[in-house]
């Protein structure tokens, strides 16, 4: 296929078989390139396959017929060729006319001037066959090409379309997250807010020194409180109950 004399002798054989199918199917395989092709490039290249397919099924049913006209004509001539001798017995007998012998070397000196021609035109069929079988070959992978580079031109669009929806996403949480910055930093809101929080927290603390202060006299005074209680508790802890009547009526004990 990728000599140009063995095209050539395809070319022809094709053209005379069917006509312009040959110049179809060269320019078919000479321009298509299945990284650049287009869908509608491959629905024709996929049409010219179809098209030389249907012409090599007919290729190869008039190859088998040749064929098999080789074969039959040669065992024809093969088998008449045995009866040469039987024949010859028979004539030198009288049981057969020259007449008949005559007729019947006649159709074998026929058959045998045939059969070149016979041959000839089974090895046209056969290489008619084998060139249209080379096309068919050359198309099928061309096609298959064709869809390879189509399958991995979907993935990277694919991949591409996937890139593209994650730097979308990522731009869109970005553009949130500084609109969040830009209210933390530059609302009015919230910084009135966060002031006035402050001069709460400043109000509760002032208070909070206010009370500290007023609590003071009245621990002081508890405390000391606590401490005549505990010293008053101590003087008269073990006391009788006669020392407690003088120590009440003020009469110290003699």
């Amino acid at each position: 296929m990728s000599n140009s004399n063995g095209w050539g002798l395809t070319a022809r054989l094709i053209s005379k078989h069917f006509g312009v199918l040959g110049d179809r199917v060269s320019e078919a395989i000479a321009n298509f390139d299945p990284e650049t092709a287009t869908e509608a490039d491959r629905d024709r290249l996929a049409d010219t396959l179809r098209a030389t397919a249907q012409k090599l099924a007919s290729a190869r049913a008039s190859f088998d017929k040749e064929h098999t006209d080789v074969v039959n004509l040669r065992n024809l001539i093969a088998n008449d060729e045995k009866a040469t001798e039987t024949l010859g017995e028979r004539l030198a007998a009288g049981k057969i006319s020259e007449a008949t012998i005559n007729m019947f070397c006649d159709e074998l000196e026929a058959n045998k001037a045939r059969l070149p021609q016979e041959i000839q035109e089974e090895a046209d069929a056969q290489q008619y066959m084998d060139e249209l079988q080379k096309i068919v070959d050359a198309l099928s992978k061309q096609l298959a090409d064709f869809d390879s580079a189509a399958k991995k031109a979907m993935q990277a669009l694919a991949t591409a379309k996937a890139q593209k929806d994650l730097q979308s996403l990522r731009a869109e949480r970005q553009s949130q997250l500084a609109g969040l910055s830009g209210l933390q930093g530059n609302s009015s809101a919230l910084e009135a807010l966060t002031r006035r929080a402050q001069t709460v927290s400043n109000e509760a603390a002032g208070m909070r020194i206010v009370a500290d202060i007023g609590q003071r006299p009245i621990d002081q005074a508890a405390e000391i409180d606590a401490i005549r209680k505990s010293v008053s508790q101590a003087d008269t802890a073990g006391e009788s109950a006669l020392e407690r009547l003088k120590r009440l009526s003020g009469k110290s004990a003699v």
